[in-house]
C-alpha cells in the first residue's frame, strides 16, 4: 500500500546507504554495488504502476511471464490478474500434449456375516471352523485417461472390471469431447463390453445463465434383447451465494424424477432429496460438519428412507497426508443390515471397501462398526502415521535446505554485506536517538526460538538482526508491514521451511521494551503494552 513517495523515500535512503561512492575499501565497494543494482531494480518494477500491480498479486514468478509487452498499459490490478491468467493458460496450452488426468477406483466388497451371524452347530465337525470366514464376494477396478487434442478437443479412454460371486465381466469405452464455447461443451462416447453390447451416447453441457445450466445424456445401448434407449436431463440453478437447486429426469430402464437442493458452505455441506421413480422412491436429507483444522476432519450423517427400506448412515473422514484422505462410514438399514465402508482417496485414484457385517439390526455390530475403526485408527496414527509424517517432513526440509543452500549461502552473503554497509548510518541513527530519548534497538533476532519443553531438544536457529532494525528505525518509529522479514535489508532465512519470530528488546524514553511477532504479522513499536515491568 505504499505511495510514489514513500517508494521514492526508501529508495533515496536504499541508495545512499549502498552508493558505490560512499565506500572506500575495496570489498564494501563491490558487495555495495551489488547491492545497489538490487536496490534499483526493485525501484524499476515498483515504480512502474503496470510492473508493480503484476509483482503485488503474482511476484516475481508474474515477472518472468512472457508476453507482457504486448498488453496495454494503464490496466487496473483486476485487468492485470486476468491478463496473467490468460497468459497462463495459453502456456498451459503449450503442454496439453504431455499431460493426462488418469482417475480410478478400486472397490473390493467383503462380506464378513460370518462374525455375527454365525451358526456354529452347522460347523461342529469340520476343520478350521473354528474360526469366522470373511470372504471377498466382488469387485470392480475401473481407470480413465484423458489426453488433449487441441486447446478445445480431449479424448478419455475409460475401461472397468467387475465380479461377484465368481461372475464378472468389463467394458471399455472412448468418449471424445470438445469445448464449443466458454458457456458449454458436448461430448460423443462409444463402447463396448462382454456382457452388454455396444452403446453410443451423447451429452451436451451448457450454461444457460450465470446462475443456470443444463446437461443432457442420451445413450443407446444395444444388447440381445434390443436396444434400450435411455435419456437423463439435469437443471441447475444457483439459489444464492453457497446453494445449489437440481432437477433431474431420467427416462429408460429405470425412470426416475429427483429434486435436490445443497448448501455447501466453509464449515457444512446439507443436502435434501426427494425421487419419484421406478423401482425406487426415496427421500434423503445428509449433512456434514467440516472443521477448520489442518487435517480437513469431517464427520457426516445421512437418512435415506424409500420403497426399500430406510437407512441410516454416520461417519467421518480425515486427511492423513498431503494428498491422502482416509474415511469410514457406518450403514444400518432395514432390511439392509450393518455394514462399514473403508474409503481412501489418494491423488486421483479411490480405494473402497465396503464390509457387510450382519443382515439383521445387531447392536453388537453397530458398536463394534463405530468403535473399532476409531481405535485402530487413533492407534495406526499415533504409531504409524504420525512417526512416518514427521520423518517425511524432515525429509522435505532437508531436501529443502540442500536445494536452497547456495542461494542461502548468496543471500547471507547479501545481509552480511549489508550489515558492514550500514553500520556508519546506524550510529548516526543512534545519536540522533539518545538525542531525543527515542527509540534504539537493544538486541534484536529473528529465526526459530523454542520455548515449549517439550520441544527442549530441538536446536535454536537464530540471527542477530540488531543493526538493520535500527537502520529502519525513522523518527523514533519501527514500522513492518505484513510479509516475511527475511526479505528485509540485513536479514536472510536461517532455518529454511521452518516456523519463524523476530524477538526484539528496545529502549524508548529510557525504559525497556520488548516484543516477539511472527515472521509474517505486522508489527509496530513502539508500544505501551511492549513494556517490561520494572517491579517484574
Amino acid at each position: 500500500q505504499a505511495s510514489q513517495e514513500e517508494l521514492k523515500a526508501a529508495y533515496r535512503r536504499l541508495c545512499m546507504l549502498y552508493h558505490p561512492d560512499k565506500h572506500r575499501d575495496p570489498e564494501l565497494k563491490t558487495q555495495a554495488e551489488r547491492l545497489f543494482n538490487l536496490v534499483h531494480q526493485a525501484y524499476e518494477v515498483l515504480s512502474d504502476p503496470q510492473t508493480r500491480a503484476i509483482y503485488d498479486i503474482y511476484g516475481r514468478r508474474g515477472l518472468e511471464m512472457e508476453g507482457w509487452e504486448v498488453v496495454e498499459r494503464k490496466r487496473t490490478p483486476a485487468e492485470i490478474r486476468e491478463e496473467f491468467e490468460r497468459l497462463q493458460r495459453e502456456r498451459e496450452e503449450r503442454r496439453l500434449q504431455q499431460r493426462t488426468n488418469p482417475k480410478g477406483t478400486i472397490s473390493v466388497g467383503i462380506d464378513a456375516t460370518d462374525l455375527f451371524d454365525r451358526y456354529d452347530e452347522e460347523y461342529e465337525d469340520v476343520p478350521g471352523s473354528g474360526f469366522p470366514q470373511i470372504e471377498i464376494n466382488k469387485m470392480h477396478i475401473s481407470q480413465s485417461i484423458e489426453a488433449p487434442l487441441t486447446a478445445t478437443d480431449t479424448a478419455i479412454l475409460s475401461g472397468n472390471l467387475s465380479t461377484q460371486n465368481g461372475n464378472g465381466g468389463g467394458s471399455i469405452n472412448l468418449a471424445l469431447r470438445r469445448v464449443t464455447s466458454a458457456k458449454g461443451w458436448g461430448e460423443l462416447e462409444f463402447g463396448a463390453g462382454d456382457l452388454q453390447g455396444p452403446l453410443f451416447g451423447l451429452k451436451i453441457f451448457r450454461n444457460l445463465t450465470p446462475r443456470c445450466f443444463i446437461s443432457t445424456n442420451c445413450a443407446l445401448q444395444f444388447s440381445s434383447r434390443g436396444i434400450r434407449p435411455g435419456l437423463t436431463t439435469v437443471l441447475a440453478r444457483n439459489l444464492d451465494k453457497n446453494t445449489m437447486g437440481y432437477l433431474q429426469w431420467r427416462w429408460g430402464i429405470q425412470s426416475a424424477m429427483n429434486t435436490s437442493i445443497v448448501r455447501d458452505t466453509k464449515t457444512s455441506h446439507f443436502t435434501v432429496a426427494l425421487q419419484l421413480g421406478i423401482p425406487h422412491s426415496f427421500m434423503m436429507v445428509s449433512y456434514q460438519h467440516k472443521f477448520q483444522d489442518e487435517d480437513q476432519t469431517r464427520v457426516k450423517g445421512s437418512v435415506k428412507a424409500g420403497f426399500f427400506g430406510t437407512i441410516v448412515e454416520y461417519g467421518a473422514e480425515r486427511k492423513i497426508s498431503r494428498h491422502s484422505i482416509l474415511g469410514a462410514t457406518v450403514s444400518v438399514g432395514v432390511p439392509q443390515g450393518v455394514s462399514l465402508k473403508i474409503k481412501l482417496n489418494r491423488a486421483s485414484q479411490t480405494y473402497f471397501f465396503p464390509v457387510h457385517l450382519t443382515d439383521q439390526l445387531l447392536p453388537s455390530a453397530v458398536f463394534y462398526a463405530t468403535v473399532g475403526p476409531l481405535v485402530i485408527y487413533f492407534a495406526m496414527h499415533r504409531l504409524i502415521i504420525k512417526p512416518y509424517l514427521r520423518a517425511q517432513k524432515e525429509r522435505e526440509l532437508e531436501k529443502q535446505r540442500e536445494s536452497t543452500a547456495s542461494d542461502i549461502l548468496q543471500k547471507k552473503q547479501e545481509a552480511e554485506a549489508a550489515v558492514r554497509l550500514m553500520q556508519e548510518s546506524v550510529r548516526r541513527i543512534i545519536e540522533a536517538e539518545e538525542a531525543r530519548m527515542g527509540l534504539i534497538v537493544v538486541n534484536a533476532w529473528y529465526g526459530k526460538f523454542v520455548n515449549d519443553n517439550s520441544r527442549k531438544n530441538e536446536k535454536v536457529k537464530v540471527i542477530d538482526v540488531t543493526v538493520p532494525l535500527q537502520c529502519l528505525v525513522k523518527d523514533s518509529k519501527l514500522i513492518l508491514t505484513e510479509a516475511s522479514k527475511a526479505g528485509l535489508p540485513g536479514f536472510y532465512d536461517p532455518c529454511v521451511g521452518e516456523e519463524k519470530s523476530l524477538k526484539v528488546l528496545y529502549q524508548f524514553r529510557g525504559v525497556l521494551h520488548q516484543v516477539m511477532s511472527a515472521d509474517n504479522e505486522a508489527l509496530r513499536i513502539p508500544k505501551q503494552s511492549h513494556r517490561i515491568d520494572a517491579d517484574g
